[in-house]
């Protein structure tokens, strides 16, 4: 079985989706000759040609609102976004149009659309290269947003937004690209949109995460004297509220991290999803994330995103307690 990085098994995922299904396209800038700003597209063009693997103007807003054309025309569009920070301007066509045309059209049309883009930071980029706003999309009735974490996931789970009926936001961490490798099937598998992954079992205090946090968290698992239990969430939106309330409750206390700014992080929705279960804890529920500053430049980064310090130093107070 072969070793490959996100970005090859994003790139496997797609190939394997396209020759699978000639409905599918990808749409984007410089995602044919160049293959990507990351190299996801790589050889698509060559492979699918120009019809299929299409180089858009710098518009985003006119990528994603083509994109939802085609859907409804009967395609499944892939539609490649540079950096999640270029996303705002299609914010529109995603809230005004993708997430609500079913709805819209009790159910005569569907939007089976993925928007991928690189997000979150770690990997010494300007600003609009670093954001992490997953939980404003999150909002949004009726779009999915996925994080993967790891290159097996990664493919799996874009398989499965490919083929699904609905509009899902696929946020693929930078951080994650090429520093992580593992091995992947060639052949193809799909990983359930909405499933949790519990990547290391503990029974003293829970962390949840996704995207390049959950390494951050592994690590800190690894150096803390405790038994820390650590929830790869996979899937922001919908996300697996049954294994956070069952891991929860075994072990009594939870810290969400994430690299996006704390005050209206998806953090605090998974913390008032755990209140509202009524579960008791031993501890309060504790956010490890990103003060809430636009992201510094590259010598604060370190300074900016947490780490497993800043973990262990959460785990322990809560032990404490």
């Amino acid at each position: 079985m072969p070793r490959m990085a996100m970005v090859e098994a994003l790139n496997l995922a797609l190939k394997q989706e396209m020759k699978k299904d000639k409905r599918v396209l990808l749409l984007g800038e410089d995602v044919g000759k160049d293959g990507g700003v990351f190299r996801a597209s790589d050889g698509l063009l060559k492979k699918f040609g120009a019809e299929r693997v299409i180089d858009t103007p710098v518009s985003e807003s006119g990528i994603v609102g083509a994109s939802i054309g085609l859907a409804i025309a009967g395609f499944k569009p892939v539609a490649e976004i540079q950096f999640s920070g270029f996303l705002p301007p299609a914010f529109d066509q995603l809230l005004t149009h993708a997430a609500r045309m079913r709805n819209r059209s009790r159910g005569r049309y569907a939007v089976p659309m993925v928007v991928r883009c690189p997000y979150g930071g770690g990997v010494r980029a300007l600003e609009h290269h670093s954001e992490s706003f997953e939980a404003a999309y999150a909002h949004i009735p009726g779009l999915k947003v996925v994080i993967p974490s790891r290159p097996y996931d990664a493919k799996g789970l874009l398989a499965s937004a490919i083929r699904g009926p609905d509009p899902v936001l696929f946020m693929e961490p930078k951080k994650v690209y090429r520093s992580v490798k593992e091995e992947v099937p060639e052949k193809e598998y799909l990983i359930p949109l909405g499933k949790a992954n519990i990547v290391r079992h503990g029974s003293d205090v829970t962390v949840i995460a996704w995207g390049a946090m959950v390494k951050t968290a592994l690590e800190a698992a690894e150096q803390s004297q405790y038994d820390i239990e650590v929830i790869d969430l996979r899937t922001i939106k919908p996300f697996d509220k049954k294994a956070i309330l069952e891991s929860a409750g075994k072990t009594g206390r939870v810290i969400v991290l994430h690299e996006a700014v704390k005050t209206g992080g998806w953090g605090a929705e998974i913390a008032a999803s755990i209140a509202e279960s009524g579960i008791r804890l031993k501890a309060p529920v504790k956010r490890v994330a990103s003060p809430d500053v636009i992201v510094p430049l590259l010598k604060s980064e370190d300074f900016f995103f947490p780490n497993a310090k800043t973990v262990l130093s959460a785990a322990e107070e809560m032990m404490r307690k």
